[in-house]
């Protein structure tokens, strides 16, 4: 049997957060299991996604993104009572605006899901392989 690491990635800076970015691109999110806990201030998104780092980059991960200290959530062009909706993350970027840290998830079809952040506090944290081959 082969050895099965799961990791879990913290990040703090902008640039820790582009290792999640690209970690998790490509990867398929259900929009009817993310949620945004506004009284704890936090963001969870499940993500299914291909093991970029490994050599087999075919093997699906089941992992979860969590995004902390976060005071808002807005999406554009998601239809978020299509329960059936799968979207496909492309990157995750980050800009300073004000005080706050604007956490902008783009997905294809030009859809968008932006946090407002007091700091930077999201960490990926890999629960299950899934399988190891592409759908």
């Amino acid at each position: 049997m082969e050895n099965q690491y799961l990791k879990k990635i913290i990040a703090q800076s902008p640039k820790d957060l582009n290792i999640i970015s690209a970690c998790c691109s490509e990867g398929k999110v259900s929009i009817k299991d993310v949620k945004y806990l506004a009284s704890n201030k936090i963001f969870l998104m499940p993500i299914s996604r291909y093991s970029k780092e490994e050599e087999n980059k075919e093997k699906l991960i089941n992992s979860i993104v969590k995004f902390e200290f976060i005071n808002s959530s807005k999406s554009m062009n998601i239809d978020q009572k299509d329960p059936n909706l799968l979207l496909e993350l492309l990157t995750i970027d980050i800009f300073k605006k004000e005080d706050n840290f604007e956490i902008i998830m783009l997905f294809s079809k030009n859809r968008i899901i932006t946090l407002s952040a007091e700091i930077i506090e999201v960490t990926l944290e890999d629960q299950k392989l899934e399988n190891d081959k592409k759908n």
